[in-house]
């Protein structure tokens, strides 16, 4: 049976009218329709409930107990359905506002948004890189893209992936050394990175417990699209994502040569205020992203 043969709505929305204005007449003026037509609504809702919603007066109508149970709901209800409205709206003619951590903004978001604005051609994109995690109550954001071993208790969240790395290093830098064909061989070259945790790792897990040999350079502080740039210009080698930079893999503007990877601490998540939870273009991006995401981060990346 249709909603609309089960709930008589236009009952409801003169229900939520009067009850508002205090009175029939008012009602119908506001709806467009006679004061006769407002009783025959509210007598019509009164039967289905099976109780008394007004009290009629001379100059008011006021309602009773049943009536005042009944308001709050009804007026949650139109509020939900103007949001759902306005939401369809904001998918035609709206903004969405997205940020993102920089390498995957660079390196997967800005090369693939294109497809979910094919599907959305209403639909505005904005993407902002962000060093730090969105503030929303401040951002004009709706959605993030953010890195972090949970995400915040008062947000909307979903996991999306967790990357894998692996040294890479231009072609060119590699012949330098006759080819990168052993573990070993990399101590020959200058490593990209800050930090030598990640690397002291990839090298035990390769049989090589040896001090690093000191020549660690480029300080990008974990900004992977500058390392993979500096790996690219051949300044070194770099532990970068085979995801992130599938496409400079693929190019040959980068190698590599092995294919042991360490596995991040930390995870991204996609998360949205949980206020925005119904916001239609907010679903839209996110059913996008978990759908078009699988097809590139395989389990070896």
């Amino acid at each position: 049976m249709k909603l609309s043969r089960k709930v008589p709505l236009n009952a409801i929305r003169v229900f939520e009218s009067v009850a508002r204005l205090g009175s029939f007449t008012k009602a119908g003026e506001e709806l467009g329709m006679t004061q006769t037509a407002v009783s025959y609504q509210i007598k019509l809702l009164e039967e289905h409930v099976g109780e008394m919603l007004f009290l009629r007066q001379a100059r008011r109508s006021i309602l009773t107990a049943t009536g005042e149970r009944m308001l709050p709901k009804i007026v949650d209800a139109f509020a939900l359905l103007t949001d759902a409205l306005a939401d369809a709206r904001e998918q035609a003619d709206g903004i969405l506002e997205i940020r993102s951590t920089p390498t995957f903004a660079s390196h997967w978001l800005a090369r693939h948004i294109g497809a979910f604005q094919l599907q959305h051609p209403g639909l505005a994109v904005r993407i902002l890189r962000m060093d730090k995690p969105a503030e929303f109550s401040i951002d004009n954001a709706d959605v993030a893209i953010w890195r972090g071993e949970r995400p915040p208790t008062d947000m909307e969240a979903q996991e999306l992936f967790r990357l894998t790395y692996a040294p890479m290093l231009s072609p060119k830098l590699a012949e330098t050394i006759g080819g990168a064909t052993t573990p070993a061989d990399l101590l020959k070259l200058p490593l990209i990175g800050a930090s030598s945790k990640w690397w002291g790792i990839w090298f035990r897990s390769n049989g090589i417990d040896t001090a690093l040999p000191g020549t660690i350079t480029i300080d990008a502080d974990g900004a992977l699209d500058l390392e993979g740039s500096a790996a690219i210009a051949g300044h070194g080698v770099a532990l970068l994502s085979p995801f992130l930079h599938r496409e400079e893999l693929e190019a040959g503007r980068l190698i590599m040569p092995f294919d042991v990877f360490k596995t991040d601490d930390l995870s991204y998540w996609l998360i949205s205020p949980k206020s925005r939870r119904k916001s239609a273009k907010v679903i839209a991006f996110r059913e996008w992203i978990a759908k078009t995401l699988p097809a590139w981060v395989s389990p070896g990346q």
